[in-house]
């Protein structure tokens, strides 16, 4: 077995692991002390700003397609500053988030910046597709990295994960776990960090 093989074993245990948990989490009924779905929802923050690094870092290259299937990487963002979300529709909290993601979109989105959700789904495009259509996300882009390689480019050990990215593709800083992406005090956030890149 060679080196690049193992390590794409290992990802995708570490992944999988990440989702069995998200689900028994939600198996569990009300009981008197267990956890409920409502309660699992409850847990999603309120998150007022992105953990900053001290200084931007460069990425490692990551490969996936668009809707049509064109190959892409982290250059067709270029230029924008980026919200860069890693999901799966097997991610209870992923879906979760989701809206609030597609309504941050709507609210930002332009020539400075974009939210782009990235999809590991070995479902494919078809599979986001589906699950956009169910939830009537209608801002965000469908992106899917089928293979799961983006987790291990990128260093991401669970999901869901977000990435801020600069315009020119640099990471400006990550949060990993659900979040109520368009709270006040996010879009207050964000904004002020477009203004500094753009400035």
């Amino acid at each position: 077995m060679t080196r690049k093989s193992a390590l794409i074993i290992v990802g995708s245990i570490i992944v999988v692991f990440f989702a069995v948990m998200q689900f028994y989490l939600i198996a569990q009924r009300d009981d008197r002390n267990g956890p409920t779905a409502q309660s699992f929802y409850d847990s999603q923050l309120e998150l007022e700003k992105i953990p900053l690094n001290s200084k931007p870092r460069p990425l490692n290259p990551v490969s996936f397609v668009n809707e049509t299937g064109e190959t892409l990487d982290i250059s067709a963002w270029r230029g924008k500053v980026v919200l860069l979300n890693i999901w799966a529709t097997w991610c209870v909290p992923c879906r979760e988030e989701m809206p609030t993601l597609d309504r941050l979109q709507k609210q930002l989105g332009g020539k400075h910046f974009e939210v782009a959700a990235l999809s590991i789904d070995q479902g494919g495009v078809e599979k986001v597709r589906k699950f956009y259509n169910q939830i009537n996300i209608d801002q965000l882009k469908i992106y899917v990295d089928d293979s799961m390689s983006a987790t291990r480019s990128l260093g991401v050990i669970g999901i869901p994960a977000t990435l801020l990215l600069a315009p020119d593709g640099q990471e400006l800083g990550r949060f990993v776990g659900p979040a109520d992406w368009d709270n006040p005090k996010m879009i207050s956030f964000l904004e002020s960090v477009i203004t500094q890149q753009f400035n």
